[in-house]
C-alpha cells in the first residue's frame, strides 16, 4: 500500500493539478516494485501496474512521448501479470499515443492495429474505441 498504491494515488492527484513533474516525483518510490508480485505461483490481481501506467501518463502530461511509450510498452512487454485487467488494452492505446507524439508513426500504426484488433469484437460505440479509430485514421 504505501509503496504502490499511495504513490499512484499522489501521482493520480498530481496530473489532477496538472502538475506532470510532481506525478513523476511521485511514483519513484514504486519504481523498485514496478513488477513485483508478491508471492509466486498464479494470481490475478488489478492494480498490478497501474504505477507504471500512470508514470506512463505523466510523462505524456510532461510531453515526453519517448519516456512515456516506454512505460506503456513495459506493461504491453509483461502482459501475463496484468491478465483480464483492462490495464492491457489501455496500455496499448496510450503506447499507440505515445508513438505517434513522439513521430514515430509506423510504430503508432502497428499498435493502433494490435489495439483494434483486440477490440475487434467490443461494441462500436464505446467512446475510448471510437477515439481510437479516429486517431488511428488521422495517421499520415
Amino acid at each position: 500500500m504505501q509503496f504502490m498504491y499511495l504513490p499512484t494515488l499522489r501521482a493520480l492527484f498530481a496530473l489532477d493539478a496538472r502538475n506532470a513533474a510532481a506525478a513523476i516525483h511521485a511514483l519513484q518510490t514504486a519504481s523498485r516494485y514496478d513488477l513485483a508480485l508478491g508471492r509466486v505461483g498464479f494470481i490475478g490481481r488489478f492494480g498490478g501496474l497501474y504505477p507504471i501506467y500512470v508514470r506512463g501518463l505523466a510523462y505524456l502530461a510532461a510531453r515526453q512521448p519517448a519516456e512515456a511509450a516506454a512505460e506503456f510498452q513495459r506493461i504491453v512487454d509483461h502482459r501475463s501479470i496484468v491478465l483480464v485487467d483492462p490495464m492491457d488494452a489501455m496500455a496499448r492505446l496510450q503506447l499507440a499515443r505515445a508513438l505517434a507524439l513522439s513521430g514515430d508513426t509506423v510504430k503508432a500504426k502497428s499498435a493502433y492495429i494490435d489495439l483494434l484488433t483486440l477490440w475487434k469484437n467490443a461494441d462500436p460505440d464505446i467512446p475510448v474505441l471510437k477515439e481510437a479509430r479516429a486517431e488511428f485514421a488521422r495517421l499520415p
